[in-house]
């Protein structure tokens, strides 16, 4: 049980990380450039964000621990794809949020092509988490949809700003 334990834990360290990171970036900016952007008509309040994204983290922790526990074939490749998106996702919401008030919509638009390479990177992973453990594959669909949506309000706060 202890490595199973310790396996889960790092993969909710990684998530984690990944989350404080994205927070960093955008604390400073939601209140900021963002609060005055033109937003997307479907576009949630700020406050929905922050549990949703907790969810999602953990959702994709608790996959990618299922699918490394089973130490399947194709374990490496599942693992890979997951730990790709994971810095694809790393990578988006400073470009969008930090780098707007120093690039302008450029920044906006880096970022839509981040969101975009990141849903193919995520629904690659869900096809290689899938037949390891396809409830690792299920757990991965809500954040894939989730990522879809942000593309669309991405895709509007680029065209708009």
């Amino acid at each position: 049980m202890g490595p199973q334990l310790l396996g889960l834990l790092v993969f909710l360290a990684a998530s984690a990380l990944v989350a404080g990171l994205g927070g960093l970036a955008t604390a400073s900016n939601v209140n900021g450039w963002y609060a005055t952007a033109d937003k997307a008509p479907w576009s949630p309040p700020n406050w929905v964000f922050g549990p949703v994204w907790t969810l999602l983290y953990t959702a994709m922790a608790v996959a990618a621990w299922l699918v490394w526990r089973r130490r399947a074939e194709g374990t490496r490749h599942a693992l890979t794809a997951y730990a790709v998106q994971l810095v694809l996702n790393l990578l988006w919401t400073p470009v969008f949020f930090g780098l707007y008030p120093v690039l302008g919509t450029s920044a906006l638009w880096i970022a839509f092509g981040i969101i975009v390479a990141l849903a193919a990177a995520v629904a690659v992973t869900v096809l290689y988490f899938g037949p390891i453990s396809r409830t690792a594959g299920l757990l991965l669909l809500p954040y894939l949809s989730w990522i879809v949506f942000a593309a669309s309000l991405n895709l509007w706060a680029a065209l708009y700003n």
